[in-house]
C-alpha cells in the first residue's frame, strides 16, 4: 500500500467535521469584529480607518474588539494543531472532538468577554489552549 493510498484511506468522511471546525474558528474573529463595530456605533464613514475607530471604543465594543484580537492570535496554533494531528494520523474522532470542543470554547470565550466575565473567560481560554496542546500531544504519541 503506497503512502497516498494510506493517506486517503485515513481521511474518512468524518474528516470534514474538523475542517468545518477550522472554518468556523477562522470566521469567529470576523464575527467578533462585526459585533465590536455594531455595538460601538460604527458608520460607513468610519470604514476609511476602522482600526482607529476601534481604538477609541469602550465597554462592550472594546471587549468584543479584544475578543477579535485574541481570536486571531490563537487561530494559528489551533489550525496547526489540527493539521499536524491529521498529518500524523491521530484517530479522526479524537481530532473531531477536540476541534469542535475548541470552537465551542471560543464561542463561550467571546460570550464571556461580551458579558464581562473575566474569570470565566480566562478558564475558557486555558481550556481552548489545552485542546490544541492535546492535539499536538496525540500527534506525538502516534509518531
Amino acid at each position: 500500500m503506497n503512502i497516498i493510498t494510506m493517506f486517503v484511506a485515513n481521511f474518512s468522511s468524518d474528516m470534514d467535521i474538523a475542517i468545518k471546525a477550522m472554518l468556523v474558528a477562522c470566521l469567529l474573529p470576523l464575527v467578533f469584529a462585526m459585533l465590536a463595530k455594531a455595538t460601538g456605533g460604527f458608520k460607513m464613514s468610519d470604514n476609511a480607518n476602522p482600526r482607529q475607530f476601534l481604538s477609541h471604543v469602550t465597554g462592550l465594543s472594546a471587549r468584543m474588539n479584544a475578543a477579535q484580537q485574541n481570536s486571531f492570535e490563537g487561530l494559528p496554533i489551533f489550525l496547526a494543531a489540527v493539521i499536524v494531528a491529521m498529518y500524523c494520523f491521530v484517530p479522526q474522532n479524537v481530532i473531531n472532538v477536540l476541534a469542535c470542543l475548541y470552537v465551542l470554547l471560543r464561542i463561550g470565550y467571546g460570550a464571556a468577554y461580551a458579558f464581562n466575565m473575566p474569570l470565566v473567560r480566562s478558564v475558557l481560554w486555558v481550556l481552548g489552549l489545552l485542546c490544541c496542546v492535546m492535539l499536538f500531544y496525540f500527534a506525538i504519541l502516534v509518531i
